[in-house]
């Protein structure tokens, strides 16, 4: 018996083969169905996934990815692996879920996920019972890489930035209005490009101006999304992704400020899915 698990972001997807009391790690582009349908989601896997795990054919499959929180995308995505592995049971939940389940376990919390977009929810210790609304990059993901990387495009293309931070810009990025603009609107995966400027941030952290991008891109979260639950001001509140692990300063400071318990920072929940589903 083995158990292929699979965490996916809008970017990358981390898989986990588990045979015979070993595991196996896999990274891929992400597996969202936002972005690739199921004949290209299939493609991917085979393309991607199936030349790393050689020969071996899971028993069951425990998908976890952003997108599939209506049925339609979650039915999408399942039709994809059975087309890649139609012996296994597959099944596909959420990236809200796997992080808590990554994060709690089996314990209560509230569950924060910040990478290229951003997710929040209260986890009671199987599933996700109560979630904030997640508009995707055009209408929300406060505090993510998308949300953080459009603050640091606007004060560039405005001219917010001083004349440091503009040529700090130019220097690292070597690009202009007119191509930043071609690639938001009329190339494929703009979060995913948008969402890469946030990198600017993590390499000129000090500068008052950066430091001010960060904490009012996490402040509008916190406000309009952890501050949504009740449950926030009673149990631990955990964070996941590649944005929060960059940035956990800033977050535990925020914690403090609003005297929440914090919980785990992980840049990924794979070793506690892996713990969840090997005590199942």
């Amino acid at each position: 018996m083995s158990i292929l698990i699979a965490d996916s972001g809008s970017t990358k997807c981390e898989w986990c083969l588990l045979q015979q009391g070993k595991k196996k790690i896999i990274e891929t582009q992400g597996a969202s169905p936002y972005f690739l349908n199921e004949t290209q989601l299939a493609e991917m896997m085979e393309r991607e996934l199936l030349p790393s795990l050689k020969k071996a054919q899971p028993s069951d499959i425990f998908f976890y990815g952003t997108g599939c929180t209506a049925a339609s995308t979650k039915a999408q995505v399942k039709r994809a692996l059975k087309r890649v592995f139609p012996q296994a049971k597959a099944e596909v939940e959420n990236d809200l879920t796997g992080a808590g389940r990554g994060v709690c376990g089996k314990n209560k919390g509230i569950v924060a996920i910040l990478g290229t977009g951003s997710n929040s929810g209260y986890y009671d210790g199987r599933n996700i019972t109560k979630n904030s609304p997640g508009l995707g990059y055009v209408l929300g993901d406060e505090g993510s890489g998308a949300y953080l990387g459009r603050m640091v495009l606007q004060h560039y293309l405005y001219k917010t930035f001083d004349e440091d931070l503009s040529s700090r810009f130019d220097h690292q990025y070597h690009t202009d209005a007119d191509e930043i603009l071609d690639h938001v609107y009329k190339k494929p995966l703009p979060n995913r490009y948008i969402a890469s400027y946030a990198m600017f941030l993590a390499k000129n952290r000090g500068h008052y101006m950066i430091e001010n991008i960060i904490e009012d891109g996490f402040q509008d979260f916190f406000f309009n999304h952890l501050c949504k639950y009740p449950e926030t001001w009673k149990l631990p509140v955990h964070f996941v992704g590649s944005v929060a692990y960059g940035f956990q300063d800033i977050l535990k400071e925020l914690c403090n400020t609003y005297k929440w318990e914090l919980g785990k920072i992980l840049r990924k929940p794979m070793d506690g899915l892996i713990a969840y589903h090997n005590t199942r």
